[in-house]
C-alpha cells in the first residue's frame, strides 16, 4: 500500500513538471527557485511516507500467525472447561485451578460465618450463670474438733422470654454439684453453720461428684386486667410450676439470703423454723428442692415508690418432695409483701407469711407430724451502703425442736473506707427450745436404743456471726467468717462453740 502511494506521488510530481513546462507556452514560467522548493517539499513528504510504510511492515511481521491464535483460543476453552468442572464439585482438590480453590474457600468461609450467625441468633435471649463456692471451717468447743472443707458449683440457664398474646413465658434450669457436708455432722445444734454445703446422699460415695438437676420450672407472666393493654398494665399474675427451691419465692431478704456472698449460718440465710439441720419444716427434699406450683399477684400502683404483692405456694412434702410417693399432705405457704421507700427515699421490703406442713419432720428420726407457723421478714436500707434485716418466726406442732426464732443484723458496704465492693456483715439470733424438746431431750432414744441427744434442754440457743467480704477482682471474692454458738441445741451444759472459716467465691 505504501509503495502504491509512492508511485502515485511520482506521477503527480511528473504531472506538475509537465504542467509547469506546458504552462510556459501560455504564461510566464515560474522561477527556478520556486520549482526547486516545491520538489524539495514533496521529497520530504515522500520520505515520511516511506518511513511509516516500514513501520507498518514491521508491525505486521510481529503479529502471531493464525495458527498461534487458534492454539491460544483452544487453551482458553480448555481452561474454562476445567474451571466449570471444578465449580460443579463441592470438594477442593490439589489439581483444580487456583481460581476455583480460592472461590470455594471464600464460599465456605461465608457459609461458616452465616452458620455462626444463625447459632448466635438462636441463642439470643438465653442467659446463663455459673458460680463456684469453696468453704473451709475449723470448729472448737465440741467433742470432735477439727477442720472441714467443702465445695459447691451451680449453673443456671434461663431461656428467652416468649410472648404469646399478652402472656410472657420462660423456662429456668439449675444444675448443682458438690462435695463435703461441712461441720454440721460434728455439732448438735438448731443452727447449720454452713448453708453452702452440698453432697449427694449415701448411695453415692463422698469421693464421687455427681451433677444433680436441682431446679427446672416454667414461668408465665400475665398482665392484669385480662384483655387490657399490656404496656399500661401495673398489675401482674405470675405462675410457676415445676421443681423449685421454695426460698427463691418466699422469705426472700436482700440483707441475708445468699450463703455464697452473705451469712453462712442457716438461721441467717432463711427463717430458722423452715430451714434447720434438726427438722426443716419447708417440706423440701434433703437438698432443699421440691416439686410444686406458685401463684403470685404483684401491683406497682405508684411506680417506682411502692409495690404490693401476694403469693401462694404448694409444694411436695415428706416423700412426695423427692417423687417417691404421690403428692399428698403438701407444704403450703402464703406470703404478703410490700416495697416502700423510707428513710429519705431508701428502699425497704416487708413480708409476712403463714405456712403449714402436713408431713413435717420432728426431732425423732424418720417421724413426721403436721406443723404450722408464721413468720415476719424485713430488709431496709438506712444509708447509702447500710442495709438492716430481721426475721421472726413462731410454730406449733408435736415434737418441734424449737418453736420460736428471731434474728437481726445488717451489712455495711465498704464505700465508707474506700472499698466500695467490700462489705462487713454482722448478725445475732436466738432459737427457743420447744416444750416437747425440753421434756424429752434427756431420755430420747433412736431406733437402736441409743440416746439421740443425751442432755436436758432448757431455754434458748444463741448465735452470732460476723464476716468481711473482700473483692479480689470482679469475679472473685474471699470472705473470712466467724461464728459463735452459745448453748447449742439449748443445752445449758454445752461449751460455747466457735467456728472460724473462710469462703472463696467465683461468679460468672
Amino acid at each position: 500500500m505504501a509503495r502504491a502511494c509512492t508511485h502515485r506521488l511520482s506521477k503527480i510530481a511528473a504531472a506538475l513538471i509537465v504542467a509547469f513546462g506546458s504552462g510556459a507556452l501560455h504564461a510566464a514560467p515560474p522561477s527556478q527557485d520556486a520549482l526547486v522548493a516545491e520538489l524539495k517539499r514533496m521529497a520530504e513528504r515522500l520520505d515520511r511516507i516511506e518511513k511509516r510504510n516500514a513501520e507498518l511492515e514491521a508491525q505486521i511481521k510481529a503479529r502471531p500467525a493464525a495458527a498461534n491464535v487458534e492454539e491460544r483460543v483452544k487453551a482458553l476453552e480448555s481452561r474454562n472447561a476445567q474451571i466449570d468442572d471444578a465449580l460443579n464439585r463441592d470438594t477442593i482438590s490439589e489439581q483444580e485451578p487456583e481460581l476455583t480453590a480460592r472461590l470455594k474457600g471464600a464460599e465456605y468461609t461465608s457459609l461458616d460465618i452465616q452458620k455462626q450467625a444463625k447459632i448466635i441468633e438462636g441463642l439470643d435471649g438465653f442467659s446463663a450463670g455459673a458460680s463456684l463456692t469453696g468453704v473451709a471451717q475449723r470448729m472448737s468447743g465440741v467433742d470432735s474438733p477439727g477442720s472441714v472443707l467443702n465445695y459447691r458449683a451451680d449453673i443456671t440457664v434461663t431461656t428467652p422470654t416468649v410472648a404469646y398474646g399478652n402472656i410472657d413465658s420462660k423456662l429456668f434450669g439449675h444444675f448443682r454439684v458438690g462435695q463435703g457436708k461441712g461441720v454440721s455432722e460434728r455439732l448438735t445444734s438448731f443452727v447449720g453453720p454452713n448453708a453452702s454445703s452440698f453432697q449427694l446422699g449415701s448411695v453415692i460415695p463422698p469421693e464421687s461428684s455427681a451433677v444433680m438437676l436441682a431446679q427446672a420450672w416454667y414461668q408465665a407472666d400475665i398482665p392484669l386486667p385480662l384483655g387490657g393493654v399490656k404496656s399500661l398494665s401495673r398489675e401482674k399474675l405470675t405462675v410457676n410450676i415445676g421443681k423449685m427451691d421454695p426460698f427463691a419465692f418466699f422469705d426472700q431478704n436482700k440483707g441475708a439470703n445468699d450463703e455464697t456472698r452473705q451469712f453462712l449460718a442457716s438461721s441467717f440465710v432463711h427463717n430458722a423454723l423452715l430451714d434447720n439441720p434438726l427438722a426443716a419444716n419447708v417440706g423440701a427434699d434433703g437438698f432443699g428442692f421440691s416439686p410444686g406450683v406458685r401463684l403470685a399477684y404483684s401491683a406497682d400502683l405508684r411506680k417506682p415508690s411502692r409495690s404490693y404483692g401476694a403469693s401462694l405456694g404448694i409444694f411436695g412434702a415428706g416423700r412426695s418432695a423427692n417423687f417417691s410417693e404421690p403428692f399428698k399432705s403438701p407444704f403450703v405457704i402464703a406470703q404478703a409483701e410490700t416495697k416502700q421507700l423510707l428513710f429519705s427515699g431508701l428502699e425497704g421490703n416487708y413480708r409476712a407469711f403463714i405456712w403449714r406442713n402436713g408431713q413435717a419432720p420432728t426431732f425423732v428420726p424418720e417421724e413426721t407430724r403436721p406443723h404450722t407457723g408464721f413468720g415476719l421478714n424485713f430488709d431496709q436500707r438506712v444509708d447509702d451502703a447500710v442495709t438492716l434485716f430481721g426475721r421472726y418466726g413462731s410454730a406449733r406442732g408435736d415434737r418441734l425442736p424449737f418453736d420460736r426464732t428471731a434474728s437481726l443484723g445488717g451489712e455495711i458496704g465498704g464505700s465508707y473506707w474506700k472499698r466500695a465492693a467490700d462489705a462487713v456483715g454482722i448478725a445475732f439470733g436466738a432459737n427457743r427450745a420447744s416444750a416437747d424438746f425440753r421434756a424429752q431431750s434427756a431420755g430420747l432414744l433412736d431406733g437402736n436404743g441409743n440416746p439421740v441427744f443425751g442432755f436436758a434442754s432448757a431455754g434458748w440457743e444463741k448465735t452470732a456471726e460476723i464476716y468481711y467480704r473482700f473483692l479480689v477482682h470482679p469475679k472473685f471474692e474471699i470472705t473470712p467468717d466467724f461464728q459463735y454458738i452459745r448453748n447449742p441445741a439449748a443445752n445449758p451444759g454445752a461449751k460455747p462453740v466457735k467456728i472460724v472459716g473462710a469462703r472463696l467465691q467465683l461468679t460468672y
